[in-house]
């Protein structure tokens, strides 16, 4: 619903830009294909309240100024950090930013109970203001019309009813929907959504409802300033703007649009590499950011890349600055379920049945590439796998809850690490230290 509301928006004729309440990578993908922009991520938990207004209008003013923002929720309206009272969740975000909501209720199996809900959720936090609805999944003409009159009648005006239809759904797997990146009927699909809601849903009652919010105080985030506050200095390099080879393609979605703004802010020029058709690493390169994605997915692909996994596992072992979260840890392993990876850590990657999802505040057990002995950084996994050393054990790269995650090492024997890889996934916007030390790696480093 968010993503076709965005692509409506966008042909009727307005700039949208996108964002995600919550650490979800997948969503801003679609989200970016809706509105021709970077699509964005606004989590409470890996950035801070301060951050909120700031980052919402850095997104909303770059590469251009926006006319609207849509900010997509994620689970129920009042769900966030498990134990935390609503902590991090849609109506947090809400509440600080005094944005109006407009509720998506999924009415495929009530009618009129579904004002019931409604009303339920208007009460609930008197902070949210829920400035309309649109129901989702209906029936016929009759159950919309039962539905809307009844949800009227609590008070909340009705913006649209989009009708059940199977064609709009989106595939899932093991860890939510299909990346928009790894499906070639991807646009199409955000087309006919954009059609489907521009026909049933009142454009023209949403964009009011968006007017309906006040100023936001605050001034937007600047990547340069944010460096600035966290001690970063320049250092002098024998060469102008050293290369970052950021890994991307199907196997690799997962990374948020601030990590790529803060390594250009300090100097750095990232460039997008494909482990799974690269022969090489991007010339110059002095610096790795491996993120998220799927190697068990592709873990063929990748495997049968033996050219760019012997140059990638060459340059960690030589000391190349090295970030690697989730995907990027699995894939600088020997194997994934047998199929050979880089081999630049002595570990094995399996996959398992078991979902490990959750918010962390990860302390770094000693001096790493992106962190010093001590520090305190937020961060979430989302991930079916484990990782389990197969040699001599490489100092932990985090303490997750007390328990070690990840590796921190220094395959060069140099002195000092300079391969920082853990499950942990970490937004740079609420910890521009770990871009800072890194940039800082990169910035003496020889090309490789």
């Amino acid at each position: 619903m968010a993503t076709g509301l965005m692509a409506a928006l966008r042909a009727a004729g307005y700039d949208v830009s996108g964002h995600k309440a919550g650490p979800d990578y997948i969503d801003p993908g679609y989200h970016s294909l809706a509105t021709g922009r970077p699509g964005r991520n606004l989590d409470v938990h890996l950035h801070g309240e301060n951050l909120l207004g700031p980052l919402l209008l850095h997104g909303a003013s770059h590469p251009r100024p926006a006319d609207l923002a849509v900010i997509e929720g994620m689970m129920g309206l009042y769900d966030g950090k498990l134990g935390g009272r609503g902590f991090a969740s849609t109506a947090h975000v809400a509440a600080l930013l005094d944005a109006p909501v407009v509720l998506v209720v999924d009415v495929s199996h009530v009618s009129r109970s579904a004002a019931a809900i409604v009303a339920g959720m208007a009460v609930f936090d008197q902070r949210i203001r829920i400035a309309g609805v649109i129901l989702n999944r209906v029936g016929s003409r009759r159950h919309a019309a039962e539905v809307a009159s009844a949800v009227e009648d609590v008070g909340v005006p009705v913006l649209g009813a989009l009708r059940h239809d199977s064609g709009l759904a989106v595939p899932s797997r093991h860890l939510g929907l299909v990346p928009a990146e790894e499906r070639a009927e991807a646009v199409a699909a955000v087309e006919l959504l954009a059609e489907r809601i521009a026909a049933q849903v009142d454009l023209t009652a949403v964009v009011e409802v968006a007017r309906s919010a006040p100023p936001l105080h605050a001034q937007a985030w600047s990547a340069q300033e944010a460096l600035r506050a966290a001690g970063f200095h320049p250092v002098s390099a024998q060469r102008d703007h050293p290369v970052v080879a950021v890994a991307g393609g199907q196997a690799f979605t997962f990374r948020y649009a601030e990590v790529e703004e803060l390594l250009r802010a300090a100097g750095c020029r990232p460039v997008v590499f494909d482990p799974m058709s690269d022969p090489a690493l991007p010339d110059g390169t002095a610096g790795i950011y491996l993120g998220g994605g799927f190697p068990e997915v592709y873990a063929a692909e990748l495997a049968g890349n033996t050219a760019l996994r012997t140059a990638l596992r060459d340059a960690v072992r030589s000391g190349v600055p090295t970030v690697a979260e989730c995907a990027g840890l699995l894939y600088l392993c020997r194997d994934v379920d047998g199929a050979p990876m880089v081999g630049a850590l002595d570990a094995v990657g399996r996959m398992t049945s078991r979902l490990a999802l959750g918010y962390y505040s990860a302390l770094a057990p000693a001096e790493t590439l992106v962190a010093a002995e001590g520090d305190r950084v937020p961060g979430h996994t989302f991930h079916r796998t484990t990782v389990t050393s197969t040699g001599e054990q490489a100092g932990p790269a985090w303490l997750l809850d007390g328990q070690p995650d990840g590796f921190s090492s220094d395959p060069a024997g140099i002195g000092r690490p300079t391969l920082h890889a853990s499950y942990l996934h970490t937004h740079w916007a609420g910890c521009p230290q770990a871009a800072a030390r890194f940039a800082a790696a990169v910035s003496t480093q020889r090309p490789c």
